[in-house]
């Protein structure tokens, strides 16, 4: 056989192989949302599957791991990439062959530490749905074999995977070597040069949960402790009962911004706004805010509903640089708008900081931080910045606009505009009154919600096709899912090392010294966050700084609710922030426009947004009087939590000296 036949050959194999990868994790994310919302409504009848949550819960790990080798597959993890397109393009190749060994190096660790503790549990009676639970967590070493190679595969050509290849095996020999000498009285020169080539290969553009990872993996090795906590702690968080809400809302927001769901939400927005001056841009305020509670995400809200208002805004009359200055500010407008994930997400890392962090918390401040709560918090503060920037809308409207815009809305017209988009508007009712009403958790909700929206866009509005488009909306959300659930897994290994050398206390009590005044702390966080918002992706923001900050604030008597919604107000407000804010590179793709262009027309919307946050943060009142009310106040903990820490990182023993 010739090598153009073997050549064939092989690719055939390769995309009969990327097909089944994309159709499982396609059919994982069916039954993720399948599974919940079928036993809720054997619930109703008397009956139960048993197994049910337990088997969504490790579903979300194959979908995590799973996700991350597709993302890795197609060059899509969740990275600082953009410093390496700025370089020379003769550089950019060879820094990305440095970058992905270093994250492939980072992944065959983790190979390591997922297998040990695999094999662990082979001698366990524990199962799931009647699986032994070591079958799942084998899936582990073999994700994470999946992304190392991938990251060296996605290099470039045979040449370039060679040397990637060679890079790896050259620092992972480096490593076995000063294991098995006695090179620890180096400690701080090892530390120092580890951090130096992991942060370094992260700007270069190394996977973010790899630098995470590496940067946990190198406290683990020099501090001479195990490191297969790393694995252990990341089956434990991906499988956390309230994890598969994120996945199953993800699902919701990416069939949801599909077909003509957003001029149908546009659309309904103009006529509740009237054709009052600057009507149509509270109409684009409110529609960008309903649009990312469900996508979770500001770039999706860009691309979904900037070409269907920015048309509008010029039509109005509004100047050019007005208008996209207020479109680029409303695409994240609305992560403060429940079921919005970073909402959901925050919740999850503030239990999980609080139940192992042994954090005090000052009298009369409660640490309960729920879903429900962080869903309930999110509104007032919401709708102080959509306030906020809807009015600048108007201000910025010309006063002729209402003339020259076309005939009044008449109550024909608005009620045929509600009806149009009914599937769509019952959708916030049918995810949180499940919720608010006991009917369903907050799993449940979400799965509802997502099977729902599967259903109106395949089956009633046909808008997506079952069978050609929708396993591609999937794939697409899956990718997203399965980056995001890496970092989250990863990053609280690092977590964990720093709570177990008390670094997060003795930040607390450094700074605690040095700034007593309770305003004052504010004005430092929030100038801190809005550099983490500008710095970091929300994700990547939330599974690492929230358990850094957590125990300051309540140092400094804020409750964690309050703490979350300042904390994703200030992220929200870094996506607008020059040089480097997301959304200003987002539009600038969108509408093709030139960088500076961008920056320009946010330059009049930071202060206003700026004075929302500001309100958010110096009245506590707002974020937590809505789920006090509803929800009752909960009760506080006066003497702190004194949580036991547990001995996980002496139940299995894995070194680096192999």
């Amino acid at each position: 056989m010739d090598a153009s036949n073997r050549s064939s050959g092989s690719w055939a194999v390769a995309q009969r192989f990327r097909a089944v990868e994309n159709g499982i994790l396609a059919l994982l994310l069916v039954g993720a949302a399948g599974l919940p919302t079928l036993e809720l409504g054997l619930r109703q009848l008397g009956h139960s599957l048993g197994d049910a949550p337990s088997l969504l819960q490790h579903l979300t790990l194959l979908i995590g791991l799973l996700g991350g080798a597709v993302a890795a597959r197609d060059d899509k993890l969740l990275s600082l990439g953009a410093t390496r397109e700025a370089m020379p393009e003769r550089w950019q190749a060879r820094t990305k062959r440095f970058s992905y060994a270093v994250g492939a190096f980072v992944s065959a660790v983790l190979v390591v530490a997922s297998w040990r503790l695999a094999r662990a549990e082979m001698n366990s009676v524990a199962t799931v749905a009647g699986i032994p639970v070591w079958v799942f967590q084998l899936v582990m070493p073999c994700g994470f074999a999946l992304i190392a190679g991938r990251l060296v595969w996605t290099t470039g050509d045979g040449r370039s995977r060679w040397i990637a290849l060679s890079l790896v095996v050259a620092m992972g020999a480096f490593v076995a070597l000063a294991g098995l000498s006695e090179l620890r009285i180096a400690e701080g020169l090892a530390l120092g040069g580890a951090l130096i080539l992991i942060l370094g290969s992260a700007l270069l553009g190394s996977p973010v949960f790899a630098t995470l990872a590496g940067i946990a993996l190198a406290f683990f090795w020099v501090a001479g402790r195990p490191i297969n906590s790393m694995a252990i702690h990341h089956y434990s968080l991906v499988t956390n009962p309230s994890l598969p809400a994120i996945p199953l809302f993800t699902i919701a927001g990416y069939f949801l911004s599909e077909g003509r769901a957003p001029q149908r939400i546009l659309r309904v927005f103009e006529v509740v706004a009237g054709r009052f001056r600057g009507g149509i841009a509270v109409a684009t305020v409110l529609s960008c805010a309903f649009f990312t509670s469900f996508s979770g995400a500001s770039g999706i809200t860009i691309l979904a509903l900037g070409g269907v208002v920015m048309p509008g805004l010029i039509a109005a009359r509004m100047k050019e640089r007005d208008a996209l200055g207020l479109v680029t500010s409303s695409g994240a407008i609305g992560l403060l708008f429940a079921p919005c994930l970073p909402l959901i997400l925050y919740a999850i890392v503030a239990q999980e900081a609080l139940r192992f962090g042994g954090y005090t918390a000052p009298e009369g401040v409660s640490t309960e931080v729920t879903i429900e709560r962080m869903f309930l918090a999110g509104v007032i503060p919401g709708l102080v910045l959509v306030a906020l920037l809807a009015l600048w809308g108007v201000w910025k409207s010309p006063r002729t606009a209402s003339q020259d815009s076309g005939p009044t809305v008449t109550r024909q017209e608005a009620l045929a505009a509600f009806w149009d988009a009914r599937w769509e508007i019952a959708i916030p009712f049918l995810a949180l009154g499940a919720i608010f009403s006991g009917l369903a958790t907050a799993v449940e909700a979400a799965a509802l919600t997502a099977v729902y929206t599967m259903v109106v866009q395949t089956m009633i509005r046909r808008e997506v096709r079952l069978w050609s488009e929708a396993p591609k909306i999937l794939l697409n959300c899956g990718t997203l899912v399965g980056g995001v659930l890496l970092i989250f897994g990863v990053a609280v290994g690092l977590t964990k090392f720093l709570v177990l050398e008390e670094i997060p206390t003795k930040v607390v009590d450094a700074i605690t010294a040095t700034v007593t005044a309770k305003w004052a702390f504010l004005l430092a966080l929030n100038v801190f966050l809005l550099l983490v918002g500008f710095l970091m992706d929300i994700f990547s923001a939330i599974v690492v700084v929230v358990p850094l900050v957590l125990p300051l604030g309540l140092a400094f008597g804020l409750s964690p609710i309050h703490l979350g919604i300042l904390f994703l107000a200030n992220l929200e407000l870094g996506y607008l922030t020059p040089p480097v804010g997301l959304n200003l590179f987002l539009a600038s793709s969108r509408f093709e426009k030139p960088l500076v262009q961008v920056f320009r027309s946010v330059l009049s919307t930071l202060p206003v947004l700026a004075l929302g946050v500001l309100l958010i943060t110096f009245v506590p009142f707002l974020s937590t009087w809505l789920p006090d009310a509803v929800l009752g106040v909960p009760e506080t903990l006066d003497d702190g939590l004194d949580l036991e820490l547990g001995d996980d990182d002496a139940e299995f023993e894995l070194d680096l000296d192999f």
